[in-house]
């Protein structure tokens, strides 16, 4: 696995604090960021699948950062989320172009604290896996951090262990 770099750690902080506000709001504590390849964060998003199920922080985020940038800005950016992306969000990031991946929270880890929660039917497909399957690379780190992302979660799924 690649190393984090300062940034990568930055934003995994700002990652994990916007996961607790989209619980704080009512939302599933999931949260993304894209951010460019100078820095800026050109995209940021809350969980927001109570009222759409595919409405996942990170497609959020992503349909927001590929309604402004082509696929080859996209390209040198990074997205930034508070759990591995599942396989819907992992296409979604394929799809956009984004070329790197950064994560908090394994999608094992998250299936551990979720339990059976009707909420969160956990997909149990790696995204190193989905992107594998593509004919361009994407650069995935993580886990990272995972007692930090974990936070966010503790005491809201159901039939975990949180």
């Amino acid at each position: 696995m690649p190393t984090p770099t300062e940034q990568d750690q930055r934003f995994l902080t700002e990652v994990f604090a916007l996961a607790q506000r989209s619980r704080d709001a009512g939302h599933h504590p999931f949260a993304a960021l894209v951010v460019a390849a100078d820095g800026r964060v050109i995209a940021e998003a809350m969980n927001a699948s109570s009222s759409d199920r595919t409405a996942h922080a990170e497609m959020n985020a992503l349909r927001a950062a590929s309604s402004q940038y082509s696929p080859r800005e996209l390209a040198g950016a990074t997205l930034y989320s508070s759990a591995e992306p599942c396989a819907m969000c992992a296409g979604g990031a394929y799809w956009s172009g984004v070329g790197r991946v950064v994560y908090g929270m394994a999608e094992a880890t998250l299936l551990a604290l979720t339990g059976s929660d009707p909420e969160n039917p956990t997909l149990s497909l790696p995204c190193r896996q989905v992107f594998a399957a593509g004919q361009r690379p994407t650069e995935v780190i993580g886990p990272l951090r995972e007692d930090e992302a974990k936070i966010a979660h503790q005491g809201f799924w159901h039939n975990g262990d949180a």
